[in-house]
């Protein structure tokens, strides 16, 4: 059997927790991270220290570690980082986390905190249809007008209105604690939020999954949205399968002119569906950021294709 760290941290999270975007006001595809000036990559947008790495779990098929399995695929396409911990003045640098959707195993590739972008976008939408079922009522018809145009076109001014409606950064904060999301930290500017590849899938967990905080209406309706956001947002974790569903995040730093690039969501390759989270930073460009984003998960799918 073929065993990841992740595979392990994941599911205790969801034990002891219950269970389980990119872009600026758009100006062609250039991303901002919410309102107010983009933040300087040495000062907010600086991540906190990185938590401690998952614990190593032992697989009872010796010399078999998924876990190395990525690294040895991802680390030849990160752009010169190692393990994800290379800073901004050191090259780029990328994680990424990828699970088997139905059978379990997984691995992750890299424990470093980023900032989301508009992947948090889908956190934002979770959250408020958390509150919303606490309250027994459905979303406002307003409230869905901007849903939609949050996720499917990626729009700051609806993310950030939701935000208001979540109660902001405390909001959001207090119903990732319900969905076991332990390595995620808010930011008022919602786009400078922290996170890990890690997780973000439990994120997608309670997305996908079915042991959710969330009721099986709540997640069809988020799933629809991240299954037809725009065509020019047809990039990212897609590149891993032939069918989809995600969201988007891409954000350039003033103080280096860098760009953050990240991806996540479910990918269906070859009959098989995997939830996957590819977080970046440091690309020169948003083109190349992409291109190293979508090599990344087309290598991380391929680890868990050949585990079978």
């Amino acid at each position: 059997m073929r065993t990841s760290a992740l595979s392990a941290s994941v599911t205790t999270v969801l034990l002891l927790a219950g269970s389980v975007a990119g872009s600026m006001y758009l100006v062609g595809l250039v991303s901002d991270p919410g309102p107010g000036p983009v933040a300087s990559a040495s000062s907010a947008a600086a991540a906190p220290a990185p938590g401690p790495p998952a614990q190593a779990v032992t697989s009872e098929e010796p010399g078999v570690d998924l876990d190395a399995e990525l690294a040895a695929a991802v680390s030849p396409l990160a752009g010169g980082s190692t393990g994800g911990s290379r800073g901004l003045n050191g090259g780029s640098r990328v994680s990424v986390a990828v699970l088997d959707a139905l059978d379990g195993p997984g691995a992750v590739y890299g424990s470093r905190m980023y900032a989301t972008a508009s992947i948090v976008k889908v956190d934002i939408l979770a959250a408020l249809l958390l509150q919303a079922q606490d309250h027994g009522r459905d979303l406002t018809a307003h409230e869905r007008s901007r849903a939609v145009t949050m996720i499917e076109h990626s729009d700051n001014d609806a993310a950030t209105a939701l935000m208001q409606t979540i109660g902001g950064a405390a909001g959001l904060d207090a119903a990732n604690r319900r969905f076991g999301l332990t390595m995620t930290t808010a930011a008022p500017r919602w786009g400078l939020t922290q996170t890990t590849a890690a997780d973000q899938l439990v994120l997608l967990r309670t997305v996908f999954g079915t042991d959710s905080k969330l009721t099986e209406d709540s997640r069809s309706y988020l799933q629809g949205l991240m299954r037809n956001v725009s065509a020019d947002q047809h990039w990212g974790v897609s590149a891993a399968g032939s069918r989809w569903a995600l969201k988007n995040g891409w954000m350039p730093r003033s103080a280096t002119g860098l760009w953050d690039i990240n991806s996540i969501g479910q990918v269906t390759a070859h009959g098989h569906t995997y939830l996957m989270a590819v977080l970046s930073t440091g690309q020169r460009t948003m083109a190349t950021g992409i291109a190293r984003v979508e090599s990344v998960a087309k290598a991380a799918v391929g680890v868990l294709e050949r585990a079978r």
